[in-house]
């Protein structure tokens, strides 16, 4: 009996692990809105948007948090602070005929997060990259996108996602494994000292409309 049980287990837990692997493989589409007529089960992506005018401002304004005071920030500002998206890669020499084109440089990692991207929408806060996973025989760059809002923590603040996709993989439906590899994905780079010595200033943070109210110690 208990090697009959350790085999079941064993099968839900690979059939859960290939499930999630084929759903994450499947590609989705980024859109500037989501269709109408969008087919059950689809997953797509928007971007939050991005604007380099605002690059000013929300450098006065991280100042304004890091000294104590309050602000709001708007998407644009968010994704100014965390940077814009790299410049695209220089493109490929071209393939004389006959010969196969060069294979792509190995992955110096399992986990390559890209650029992280906000959206703030029917008040949730959306975080979404595109990451490259080279892991269970999968080698393909996928967005990872998670939504959901920021709660009070200690005398901090967290995000708490609500739901988080690996492209078309939803994480929240995976019990316990689900929320730990969301977090291990969706890994910034090394935040900036600026940013982290104003955020560890937020006692509370709420979405009015599009933007973020930061509320200092």
């Amino acid at each position: 009996m208990a090697e009959v049980a350790i085999g079941a287990v064993l099968s839900i837990v690979i059939g859960v692990a290939l499930g999630a692997v084929y759903l994450a493989s499947k590609p989705v589409a980024t859109v500037k809105e989501i269709p109408k007529d969008a087919p059950a089960g689809a997953v797509y992506y928007i971007e939050g948007a991005h604007d380099t005018g605002k690059a000013v401002q929300a450098g006065e304004k991280l100042t304004t948090l890091a000294g104590g005071g309050s602000v709001t920030m708007t998407e644009e500002e968010l994704n100014t602070l965390v940077g814009q998206p790299g410049k695209a890669a220089a493109p490929a020499a071209p393939v004389k005929p006959g010969e196969k084109p060069p294979p792509p440089p190995p992955a110096a990692h399992a986990v390559e997060p890209g650029p992280l991207n906000f959206r703030i929408h029917d008040g949730l806060l959306q975080i979404g990259s595109p990451v490259r996973l080279s892991l269970f025989g999968l080698d393909a760059k996928v967005i990872v996108q998670t939504r959901g809002s920021l709660v009070k923590r200690g005398n901090g603040v967290a995000y708490e996602p609500a739901v988080a996709y690996v492209g078309g993989c939803p994480l929240q439906r995976i019990p316990v494994v689900g929320p730990a590899v969301m977090k291990w994905l969706l890994v910034p780079k090394p935040v900036p000292e600026a940013i982290a010595a104003a955020w560890s200033k937020v006692a509370d943070a709420s979405i009015d409309g599009a933007t973020l109210r930061l509320t200092a110690q």
